[in-house]
């Protein structure tokens, strides 16, 4: 029994030395093959060291050019090191994303389509043939969606005719259909840009609530990343906190922003603003307003006088007129644009928060009634998701 024991502890003992001879050799070839790297790297050193001795005189150059290549060598060993092991590179500069407009548009219209195109296939498919009652269902659809009454009953009037003029009989054709007539109604050649030659003033109205001061922060970084020099000016002085607001979003988009003690006259800083626009060669100011509905004869006073100081102190400039609504508000919406239409000359208007409502078919009904094109739309609250309106994205977008 002892010698059986015996005879174990010896074999575990031959196992034990087995396996540490076997780490030694397989530390042994490890290092060999490191030496081995090592040597061919210096090797390669050496003969680049020799090539760039040879072709430049300079010896503070070579020493330049070496380092150069090293950090180069580096830069590559730790991007192939981060690809195989996904690690995360802190140090390694962070470039923004592109920004893919498109997109952005169809998921901040995921809310609409849902109200309107996906209700529109379910009803068209639904039936076999177009009759009174598949159109009825539509015109229920476009309402919900707040196209509004007016708008609406066009749009089905022109659908109509179009149906029977061109004898079209299959529910699968109707939505094209639809389509077109959206963008017969909203009128194409409406369509502008946000103004953005230099030098241009937009000046900024709306009620508050609506997404104004933001607004105008999103306009500044478009602007400043297009390289213009942006200036803004907060006449906004009846609202708490509208100055700290802007410039907050000031110090963001690194723009100045001209201000006043709080209440005092929005007029004289326009004209301030004006002024340092001219003496600094902005390219584009922008000027902020108060957006009191409650008393319309005093707004209508303020930015006449505003309007009579740009034009007589600034007439070289290009002027924009820019309404800010809130597209969750619906046909408020459209009562806001009819009474700010009422004081100012409107050239564009601004959708907010286009992404936060089920009814954005409200775009359809301001451009085709009011005839002022749609100029922006704010998809998001990234800084990004203020966006030039596109007719055809747009139509797509809730009708997909």
């Amino acid at each position: 029994m002892f010698n059986w024991f015996k005879k174990k502890n010896k074999n575990q003992e031959d196992i034990k030395e087995n396996e540490i001879e076997k780490e030694i050799k397989e530390e042994e070839i490890l290092k060999s093959e490191e030496e081995k790297i090592f040597s061919e790297d210096n090797e390669d050193g050496k003969k680049l060291n020799e090539e760039i001795f040879i072709e430049d005189e300079n010896p503070r150059e070579v020493s330049q050019s070496q380092d150069e290549n090293l950090e180069d060598r580096e830069e590559i060993i730790i991007e192939e090191k981060i690809e195989e092991n996904n690690i995360p590179n802190d140090e390694a500069e962070v470039k923004p994303e592109k920004v893919n407009f498109f997109q952005r548009l169809m998921s901040g219209l995921d809310k609409t389509r849902k109200e309107v195109g996906i209700k529109i296939n379910t009803v068209l498919g639904s039936y076999v043939k177009i009759e009174d009652d598949l159109l009825e269902d539509l015109e229920d659809i476009l309402i919900s969606a707040d196209i509004g009454m007016e708008t609406t009953m066009k749009l089905i009037d022109n659908l109509r005719n179009t149906i029977i003029r061109e004898k079209i009989n299959d529910p699968s054709q109707v939505k094209d259909l639809l389509k077109v007539e959206v963008k017969k109604l909203m009128d194409e050649n409406l369509q502008g840009k946000i103004a953005s030659s230099s030098p241009s003033i937009i000046l900024v109205v709306g009620v508050n609530g609506v997404g104004k001061t933001t607004t105008i922060g999103k306009l500044a970084k478009r602007f400043k990343d297009q390289n213009k020099k942006v200036l803004i000016a907060a006449a906004d002085t009846f609202r708490a906190a509208a100055i700290d607001q802007l410039r907050e979003w000031g110090n963001r988009a690194d723009c100045d922003v001209i201000s006043h003690d709080e209440g005092s006259d929005p007029a004289s800083v326009a004209f301030d603003a004006i002024s340092a626009a001219k003496a600094r060669k902005i390219d584009i100011l922008i000027v902020d307003t108060a957006g009191r509905l409650h008393n319309k004869a005093n707004l209508m006073k303020e930015l006449e006088k505003i309007n009579k100081i740009i034009d007589k102190n600034y007439p070289e400039a290009l002027k924009e007129t820019l309404l800010v609504l809130d597209a969750t508000t619906g046909q408020n919406a459209m009562n806001q644009a009819k009474t700010f239409k009422e004081v100012v000359n409107v050239t564009g208007i601004a959708l907010t928060k286009l992404d936060g409502t089920a009814k954005g078919g409200i775009v359809i009904a301001l451009q085709s009634e009011l005839k002022v094109p749609i100029k922006l739309v704010g998809v998001g609250e990234g800084v990004y998701d203020l966006q030039d309106f596109n007719l055809d994205n747009f139509i797509d977008g809730i009708f997909a």
